[in-house]
């Protein structure tokens, strides 16, 4: 079973088409809970997260997360991200034989032309994270958010696949 984690501020609207693409594993149990650690919301994210079941923290970042998740496998997105169909059962046979860290592949419908694959910045948490509990906490620093988690991490490359949340305007 794994925590979902996902950071948010003001993210109302690709929080819940994220949690959406998380119902029918958490209806088959491979997501025992869900951790929403927001950053300074103003919208309504925590009334989007409160019904959908999750676990809504306004303090202590990610490493607050990482410590009250229940799982020793964690699963960390962006809001907005959605992983397709199948995703559960390639996490639960990765989870099962390995201690690495992985991340999802791109969707072939979502993939962006090469050249600007190559000159893009790369959001290191796009491609979704599946890390252990352990890893995680060793990685994570006070006052650092998902993003930096994420960065410069050796993964696997998963087969199922992940629509990427847009990105952010800064």
């Amino acid at each position: 079973m794994l925590s979902v984690v996902i950071e948010t501020k003001n993210d109302e609207d690709p929080l819940a088409r994220t949690l959406s693409s998380l119902v029918t594993a958490a209806v088959e149990g491979a997501v025992r809970e869900v951790i929403v650690c927001d950053l300074g919301s103003t919208d309504q994210t925590h009334h989007v997260a409160e019904h959908a079941g999750c676990t809504f923290l306004t303090s202590g970042g990610i490493a607050s997360a990482i410590g009250k998740a229940k799982s020793e496998w964690l699963l960390v997105m962006e809001p907005g991200a959605r992983l397709l169909e199948g995703w559960a059962e390639h996490v639960a046979d990765h989870t099962s034989r390995q201690t690495m860290a992985a991340r999802f592949s791109r969707a072939r419908t979502d993939r962006a032309p090469f050249l600007s694959r190559v000159f893009s910045s790369k959001r290191a948490l796009a491609d979704g994270l599946v890390i252990t509990k352990r890893q995680a906490a060793s990685l994570a620093r006070n006052g650092q958010g998902a993003e930096a988690l994420a960065r410069g991490l050796a993964t696997r490359r998963l087969p199922a696949q992940i629509i990427v949340a847009p990105a952010r305007p800064d």
